[in-house]
Order: structure tokens, then sequence, then C-alpha cells
């Protein structure tokens, strides 16, 4: 009785130093694409100006996770800096609204570039499920070894120890 968004999707967003080091929340659900009607669970941002876009799937297989991904990556990858500071307040207003005019200063303060208004159009990839078939895994091999896409596959083993929700890590 673990659930995607109420439970998994909220630890990680706590916790994504677990998952990948060095990035920073900036949305979770987000969703301002025009004309289109998908959602990235968790998108966040490293410290060189790459938007990390995070997939997560409860199934076993992971479905067509990396080909959703791929979508959400192209895009955010003509994201500006301002764009960015604008979802970022709106995800501050939901989990820490008392931040909400401190997104351009943190998210400034954050990347190590000296041109902070700059965002890299290389967008890093991490698909989170339970499992990966054998299509996603090849898939996510190819795209590494022959464009240098930064893309992984995290395996994420939820289980509960007592009210506890804990979560294996495992990449891939």
């Amino acid at each position: 009785r673990i659930l995607e968004r109420a439970d998994l999707q909220r630890l990680l967003r706590a916790r994504i130093d677990a998952i990948i080091d060095d990035v920073l929340i900036v949305s979770e659900e987000f969703g301002a694409f025009a004309d289109a009607r998908r959602r990235i669970d968790l998108l966040g941002i490293d410290r060189e100006g790459h938007l990390v876009v995070f997939e997560l799937k409860r199934t076993s297989g992971g479905g067509h996770l990396e080909l959703q991904a791929l979508r959400y990556a192209a895009m955010v990858s003509i994201m500006t800096f301002d764009d960015l500071v604008a979802h970022h307040q709106q995800y501050l207003a939901r989990v820490e609204p008392d931040a909400i005019d401190e997104a351009h200063t943190r998210l400034a303060e954050w990347l190590d570039d000296g041109d902070a208004t700059k965002l890299s159009r290389l967008v890093r990839i991490v698909l989170i499920s339970g499992g990966f078939d054998p299509e996603i895994t090849t898939t996510v091999l190819w795209l590494t070894e022959m464009y240098g896409l930064d893309i992984r596959c995290v395996r994420l083993t939820p289980y509960k120890v007592g009210e506890r929700l804990l979560l294996d890590v495992q990449q891939v």
C-alpha cells in the first residue's frame, strides 16, 4: 500500500541525494508545456546548470519510462533561467511558502557557474522503477555509449518498518 506520488515521490523529493548527488529539486509534477498535458515527476538542476528529469514508475518493468523521459528532456531543454525561477517559485509556494521570494537567489547560489542565468541544453535523465525490462536497459546503454547522454536507471524497492517508509536504492 505504498503510493507512487504520495509516498515514493514525496520521499525522493526530500532525499534526492539517495539517488544522485548535487541536484536541487526545483519542481514536482512539472507540466508547463504548451499544448501538452504531461508531467515530469521531479525536475532538478545540478550545479553546472543541467536540468535533471526524474521519471518514476512503481512497475517492475519500467513500462515506456525511457521514451517518456526523453520527450520531457527535449521539452525542458529550451527553458531559460527566468522560466526556471518562475517554476521554482510555484513549487516553493506548495512545499515552502515562506521561501517563495528566495527562488532566484537559491537557484543563483546553487549554480557553480559564474553566469547563473545560463542553463545547459544538455538535460540529464534519471529513470526510477522497481525494475527495468531489457528493452529499457538496452536503450539506456545505447544512448549513453553512442551519444554520451547522461541517463541512468535506478532500481527502487520501498518497504515499511512500522510506519516508516524506507527505500533500497540500486544503480542498474
